[in-house]
């Protein structure tokens, strides 16, 4: 075992990070993103933007600037999901940093979550805390947005947990658990950390090293009335995973029933005839998945 430890650190010691940055008519804020990684203290070997169909001055500002530093790849309007999954599937790294093209990373983000993974290998995946910056103004993070490390499944069910921004794994967790969900227009993330946390622990950075900014007209929170909704699809997934405990699958359904509840009541509340019906199809599938859990037991 000890042989095996040392062997990864040593291996470990030939990390090639490939930064991959999804963007959609954001080339002021996509500016702002890709000079942060440039002024990292730990050069990146790669820097992939994904232009998710923007008809902006994204690709001018990229050639003008950043030409010979930034693998540009263009595709027609897909989503995030998609963009993002280009991008990995384009990368050549062993290490993939995810970078969202509204938010920022401090200088030190990257040599930080090195020198951790590095004194801790048995992590494939490490996250970090962050700074919340709204309609120009920094604001505290609520309690329920607290991030931790170690096994997080449970911690990962009432909402998101993890910035994609702040995340730096290992490629073959791609191997393990697949890509981002396409055919989820938001909330893509809190499904992925929910498929990867079930079975596996992740490395937590107290530290904030990146800047997030809120508060403009196209985040998807905003897109997107009721997001929950995108949750109840995510939990109904997670219910299928093969590595779930007795006690995980409980807190699925618990939460599956608490978030549909709330749902129903805004989508009733506001007389959300398409909402309402999306809802009611989800609930007949996890009734029908939980029935067929308890056959086989």
């Amino acid at each position: 075992m000890l042989i095996q430890k040392v062997m990864r650190k040593v291996n470990d010691s030939v990390l090639e990070i490939s930064v991959v940055i999804p963007t959609y008519n954001r080339a002021v804020l996509l500016e702002r993103a890709i000079r942060s990684v440039l002024a990292q203290t730990r050069a990146v070997e790669e820097i992939i933007v994904v232009d998710d169909g923007s008809n902006d001055s994204t690709k001018k500002m990229i050639e003008s600037l950043y030409k010979d530093r930034v693998n540009y790849i263009y595709q027609p309007n897909r989503g995030v999901s998609h963009a993002r999954n280009t991008g990995i599937k384009n990368s050549t790294g062993n290490w993939v940093a995810l970078l969202d093209s509204d938010d920022e990373w401090h200088p030190n983000k990257l040599e930080i979550q090195i020198e951790a993974l590095r004194n801790q290998p048995e992590y494939n995946f490490c996250h970090t805390n962050e700074i919340w910056i709204r309609n120009g103004k920094r604001v505290n993070a609520m309690q329920k947005h607290e991030k931790s490390g170690g096994f997080i499944f449970e911690k990962c069910l009432p909402l998101c947990v993890i910035s994609p921004s702040s995340v730096l794994m290992r490629k073959t967790i791609v191997d393990e658990i697949g890509l981002f969900d396409e055919d989820l227009p938001a909330c893509e993330d809190y499904d992925y950390w929910l498929r990867y946390c079930c079975c596996n622990p992740v490395l937590y950075i107290e530290t904030p090293l990146l800047t997030k900014y809120g508060g403009h007209d196209d985040q998807l929170s905003k897109k997107y009335l009721g997001m929950d909704r995108f949750r109840l699809r995510a939990l109904l997934k997670a219910m299928s995973l093969t590595c779930l405990s007795s006690s995980q699958s409980d807190s699925i359904r618990h939460m599956f029933f608490e978030k549909y509840k709330i749902l129903e009541s805004g989508a009733k509340k506001h007389d959300n005839v398409e909402l309402l019906n999306y809802c009611e199809a989800l609930m007949l599938e996890m009734e029908s998945l939980l029935a067929q859990k308890n056959d086989k037991n």
